[in-house]
């Protein structure tokens, strides 16, 4: 195919895209219809033009639809309009969160190499981050993009587009994502580092209209996966026996159970008391917890979600509680534990779809609108080893293209989905960053060069976003 047939075929797209918003709101009248065509006839022939006329026309300054219209706050909120879930912006207009994560002028640093590639290409190039901020906020929206994600430069956020900060709650209180270790949510030391962290961010930013709102985490462990084979029962029984999270554990059996010789006829244990299972540092050999690992998995995780809402609350009662940033779908006692406590559930994922039937799960049980907070693919043509990293490779850059449109079709086809962050913005070090990955992830190569295929179609999906969303009203979940 040819380079011109390509252009050619992409100016019809963003045609099509334009006349597509116009039909759906119905209110359109004859007279911008004339204006819509006459300034189209002006960049008939610049895919950049036009895509940037589509957003002068069709959204406002925080990138939300000028044809959905909620409640007008002053600040990023979430509605269920004709059934369809939405974040509503600060000017009451409807919100798909476009996102990328690690929008960063660090980079990624490679312990190999003692730098960062990137870094480097862009400190040379640009001269400083703010310049360098400048130039990439200019590029993102470029491409369609609204949202600052998770892990990026706080240079960003003052340049007027919605932001995500991730707040690190766990980790800040002593929990690995590596290792998947767990902390002791009912501790005070977690309460105070909760509350040390809200103070510290968000305080600072409540009345910042651009301010999407926080993550309170990013791939908590909440029982066996990659990094443990461990229930989360199973770690808090291994504290000592005057830790807040044994006793709460202790608690929640006594509750559950009544009296000691129930509790014995489940375990085949012989304890005089509760208070004997705190000098228990491992479950019974041979007992079926099942039901009470479940059962407590949704205490902790209610301890967690509640902790993390307060603290931010009292800082900050104005922004979104993104949610955790879920590895995969958690088990329902997680999910029970959340709501009330969130605004939305954030998933990460990784698969050649988005998983709708498990997504479709998670709305059913929680009320609650989702975020895929992660998803990408990456390509052999880049040159990098794509050995580390989430995903198998694809062949091409083409091949991403084509998944990053067809994931985000689907997904946007779901009404309570409210949006979609890649990860992430440049590609990470051949040499492989802190963790060993070395993946062709970015929307920009290590020499903070677009892969024009990819972030071409990218922007055609990006600006039709809003009308496969609106497409969710005829759909079920």
């Amino acid at each position: 195919m040819t380079s011109s047939f390509k252009m050619m075929r992409l100016l019809l797209v963003i045609m099509l895209i334009i006349l597509a918003f116009s039909l759906y709101n119905l209110s359109v009248s004859m007279q911008s219809v004339r204006e819509l065509n006459r300034q189209l006839a002006e960049h008939s022939e610049s895919f950049k033009s036009l895509a940037s006329l589509i957003s002068i026309l069709f959204y406002d300054s925080y990138g939300g639809t000028l044809r959905v219209k909620g409640t007008a706050t002053g600040f990023f909120h979430v509605e269920k309009i004709n059934g369809v879930w939405w974040i509503i912006d600060p000017e009451g207009n409807g919100f798909i969160s476009k996102g990328v994560n690690h929008v960063s002028f660090d980079g990624d640093y490679s312990p190999s190499l003692g730098y960062s590639p990137y870094n480097r290409v862009v400190l040379g190039k640009y001269g400083h981050a703010e310049s360098w901020a400048e130039a990439t906020v200019e590029r993102l929206r470029s491409y369609g993009f609204n949202t600052i994600g998770a892990w990026s430069s706080s240079e960003l956020y003052r340049l007027k587009i919605p932001y995500t900060i991730i707040l690190d709650i766990a980790a800040k209180a002593g929990s690995e994502w590596l290792s998947g270790k767990v902390v002791d949510y009912f501790s005070k030391r977690f309460e105070e580092v909760a509350d040390e962290a809200a103070g510290e961010i968000c305080a600072s930013r409540r009345d910042d209209p651009y301010l999407l709102g926080y993550f309170t985490d990013n791939e908590l462990r909440w029982g066996p996966d990659w990094r443990s084979t461990k229930h989360l029962f199973d770690d808090y029984i291994a504290l000592e026996k005057d830790a807040p999270g044994k006793k709460a554990l202790v608690q929640y059996l006594r509750e559950k159970y009544g009296n000691i010789g129930e509790l014995n006829a489940k375990w085949g244990t012989g304890f005089n008391s509760f208070e004997d299972i705190l000098n228990v540092y491992e479950p019974p050999g041979g007992a079926s917890l099942d039901s009470d690992r479940l059962g407590f998995l949704e205490v902790v995780s209610k301890r967690y979600f509640k902790v993390c809402h307060d603290a931010i609350r009292r800082h900050d009662p104005n922004h979104l509680i993104l949610g955790c940033r879920f590895a995969f779908r958690p088990p329902d006692e997680v999910l029970k534990g959340c709501v009330g406590y969130t605004d939305v559930v954030s998933i990460n994922n990784y698969g050649w779809e988005p998983p709708i039937e498990d997504l479709r799960a998670i709305n059913r049980l929680t009320g609650l609108p989702v975020i895929i907070t992660e998803f990408s693919f990456k390509a052999r043509d880049s040159g990098l080893p794509n050995t580390k990293g989430a995903g198998t490779p694809l062949a091409t850059q083409e091949d991403r293209a084509e998944r990053f449109e067809k994931y985000v079709a689907k997904l946007l086809s779901e009404p309570y989905v409210v949006g979609y962050h890649w990860f992430q913005y440049s590609d990470q070090p051949a040499q492989g960053r802190f963790d060993g990955e070395n993946s062709n992830f970015g929307l920009v190569n290590i020499n903070d060069e677009p892969w024009v295929i990819l972030v071409t179609r990218a922007t055609s999906v990006n600006l039709k976003a809003e009308i496969m969303h609106v497409g969710g009203m005829t759909r079920s979940p």
